[in-house]
């Protein structure tokens, strides 16, 4: 029997989770996804099933692997997963306690006023580089513990496991054998320290500050390393799984980011901007985030600035789905694309709050500039240019915290859009630079699995180049500065303080 040459990468995402299996030279040879709901039970609140998370992606995993001709051939898994999205479960039974409570749900929202209000934000962010905002998994911990009937109990009773996505899967895939996380997901939980020190643990201020009992958390190792596993039950043998990654570190990994001053967005569901600062630790003074940017055993590590924008992709999904105004994804360029200009149209969409630079949990979405000139292709486009816009706020605070970014490497769905990416070109007057293959999630943590795998390094990795489009800004200045002028007063109407 020949050696195993394929790596199963599982990237579970906020609307879909999907296996896609990789070759040695890292091109994609099978796929397969299915789509995860999202419920929202109240303002603000954002859900997902866990059991549903888990049945589908093993579903997707037992397709792909059977398109790629077996178990025999994967020599190993990746995982990366959408960050912060909070589960608690049953260490006996394996079965989560309540809903996930996704990334993007505000119900927090009142603890960390608290916590703010007793001046506590500084403290919080000089430890883990993080803001106090419901966004990451600590007071969702704490709100599940106090609102699940006898969670906390059960959890001081060492019971129950809390997990983000990429832990409660390892978990599931190793049949309660693994419990364990990376360094880039457990650095999104407001309960780990902003250190890359291998011996690093959870921060004890941390955890007492959130009163969440340090039984339920996973172990932290590298993004890139060995979690286990799988139960041979599940693919007819054992696997082992060689990286986890949060998305958005996955895809800095992905389009090869591993020097410093490198950095990608990612339009997905929210978009991320990450940039690689090396091994220095990020301190920002404008309100954007220091995280983890990867670590690899024995191969390297790096810290990151990152700023977070909500809602991009699910702009398009309201378009398409509540407002039905488009059909497809792909129409909102065609009708973009028509208009000679926004006619003063403009959507900030604070669906659940604004990220950075701003970081309003109570801001909600507004529509300003409507006159009997706007049309539905008006409310289209202004739904694409709100990317744009947030981007250039991004790229501001990213630029005053003394991190340029002169080149944008850009993935995501929403990067398929020419007119968007030409958009963000013009608006943030800086190259657009967009990769054939968009998969870069995915790649990323197929990169760190290799690297297990010895089939790369990444020396070699942060060489590498890919085919792509290059968008170049176009627009004058004063055009530009007038679409921004709109912008702010649209945004100084919507934030809620």
């Amino acid at each position: 029997m020949s050696e195993p040459d394929l790596i199963l990468v599982i990237d579970e995402g906020t609307t879909s989770t999907r296996a896609i299996i990789f070759d040695r030279a890292f091109t994609p040879i099978a796929q397969a996804q299915e789509e995860v709901g999202l419920t929202y039970p109240a303002d603000g609140w954002v859900e997902q099933d866990g059991t549903e998370i888990w049945d589908k992606t093993l579903r997707v995993c037992r397709e792909a692997i059977s398109a790629a001709g077996g178990a025999e051939r994967i020599a190993g898994i990746g995982i990366t997963n959408q960050r912060e999205t909070t589960l608690v479960w049953n260490r006996e039974t394996g079965e989560p306690i309540a809903p996930a409570i996704v990334w993007q749900d505000r119900r927090t929202a009142g603890i960390c006023e608290v916590l703010k209000d007793r001046g506590l934000e500084p403290k919080v962010q000089a430890e883990t580089g993080l803001l106090i905002d419901p966004y990451f998994s600590g007071t969702k911990i704490s709100w599940l513990l106090n609102q699940v009937e006898g969670a906390r109990a059960a959890a001081s009773a060492g019971k129950l496991a809390f997990g983000t996505v990429d832990t409660f899967l390892i978990w599931q895939l190793t049949k309660g054998r693994v419990h364990a996380t990376d360094v880039t997901n457990a650095s999104r939980t407001l309960l780990y320290p902003l250190n890359l020190d291998p011996e690093a643990t959870w921060s004890e201020a941390m955890t007492d500050l959130l009163d969440v009992p340090t039984s339920l958390l996973p172990e932290v190792k590298p993004s890139g390393a060995a979690f286990g596993e799988t139960d041979a039950d599940l693919f007819g043998r054992a696997i082992p799984i060689l990286s986890a990654i949060g998305d958005q570190q996955a895809a800095l990994v992905g389009q090869a980011c591993l020097a410093p001053g490198t950095a990608k967005i990612t339009y997905g569901t929210g978009a991320f901007l990450v940039a690689n600062t090396g091994h220095e630790a990020p301190k920002s003074d404008h309100r954007l985030l220091g995280t983890l940017g990867y670590a690899i055993e024995g191969g390297g590590e790096a810290y990151a600035l990152e700023g977070a924008i909500f809602n991009a992709g699910t702009v398009v999904q309201w378009l398409r789905d509540d407002l039905g105004l488009i059909s497809d994804a792909a129409e909102s360029e065609a009708k973009a694309a028509k208009l000679s200009d926004n006619a003063g149209v403009y959507l900030v969409p604070a669906f659940t709050g604004l990220g950075a630079p701003h970081w309003d949990a109570n801001a909600r979405g507004t529509i300003t500039g409507l006159t009997r000139a706007a049309s539905a292709d008006h409310f289209v486009r202004a739904g694409l240019e709100a990317a744009a816009y947030q981007t250039h706020d991004l790229l501001e605070a990213f630029a005053a915290d003394g991190a340029e970014v002169d080149l944008l490497r850009v993935d995501g769905g929403m990067a398929a859009n020419d007119w968007l990416m030409q958009f963000i070109a013009d608006i943030c007057d800086r190259r657009v630079e967009r990769p054939d293959f968009m998969e870069m999630t995915a790649l990323g943590a197929a990169a760190l699995a290799g690297m297990q795998l010895g089939w790369t390094n990444a020396e070699s990795w942060a060489r590498r180049t890919a085919p792509g489009t290059r968008f170049e800004p176009k627009m004058d200045r004063a055009a530009r500065d007038a679409l921004l002028d709109g912008w702010r007063a649209a945004l100084s109407k919507t934030l809620s303080s």
